[in-house]
């Protein structure tokens, strides 16, 4: 299994600077891998008491059987996050979440996927891309079609982990919006935005709500953070090139589309 070694952060701490309404639901923060899975936990980790919050694993499909039944208790509401790919099993333990799928821009993702794949922090089969033995496009591509037995391709991973569980009990939201409420809380959009969210969670929003967004979306605090990476991320670009962007096209065609990006 793949490594990933995150710095811990100081949430748990902060989050008790604040008087925390238990939830009354389970709460399942859902996400395609590499789509701000830290930020949307990060931010909903300060409106839920810490006792309610379950950290013992990342929830995925291999610990789903474990995990499942104690993270998903309608009896013992609790706040859970992880990458769980559709199936049975996994829409039959998250029957009575409030679930939450975060999703991003395919074209952004394979950049994200690659910054991550490049980065110190992540110790798997594909370390050999950091050798420096391959050009940066031919990485991208990587990320586009999947590493033979080695990762899987963007389609593949959309598939399961997003566009499979939309049209039933989930809701999707996209890390470009979150981002951008984020960066500009002092505005009525964001304020409507954070209230349909909280809404979506089973949370009452507290008056001080813009000041635990804050903290929690504190890029700091996110060991997955583009700037909190190490390693070789100098020759990736800031944008995916056409080249690529048609790749994706051609890879999953109507992805984007379908996530509501075209």
């Amino acid at each position: 299994m793949p490594r990933i070694m995150l710095e811990k952060d100081n949430l748990d701490e902060r989050n008790k600077e604040f008087v925390q309404t238990p939830l009354t639901n389970p709460l399942f923060l859902n996400s395609v891998p590499k789509c701000g899975t830290h930020l949307i936990k990060n931010v909903m980790r300060m409106f839920v008491p810490v006792e309610q919050q379950y950290n013992a694993t990342f929830i995925q499909f291999p610990s789903l059987l474990h995990h499942g039944p104690i993270a998903f208790n309608p009896n013992i509401p609790r706040l859970s996050w992880g990458h769980l790919l559709f199936s049975d099993d996994s829409a039959a333990f998250t029957r009575y979440a409030r679930h939450l799928v975060l999703v991003r821009d395919p074209y952004d993702w394979v950049l994200a996927r690659a910054r991550f794949f490049l980065s110190e922090n992540f110790e798997g089969r594909t370390d050999r891309l950091k050798s420096g033995a391959f050009d940066t496009n031919d990485i991208l591509n990587m990320m586009i079609f999947g590493i033979h037995k080695k990762a899987p391709g963007l389609e593949e991973i959309f598939r399961h982990n997003a566009a499979a569980w939309m049209g039933s009990t989930t809701f999707m939201i996209r890390y470009e919006d979150l981002v951008g409420h984020v960066k500009r809380l002092d505005t009525p959009e964001a304020k409507d935005y954070f209230f349909r969210l909280f809404e979506l969670c089973g949370i009452v929003p507290p008056d001080d709500w813009r000041e635990r967004v804050v903290i929690g979306a504190d890029r700091k605090q996110s060991g997955t953070a583009r700037e909190n990476l190490g390693g070789g991320l100098t020759d990736l670009p800031d944008e995916l090139p056409d080249a690529q962007k048609k790749l994706v096209d051609y890879a999953a065609p109507g992805l984007r589309a379908l996530l509501g990006y075209a």
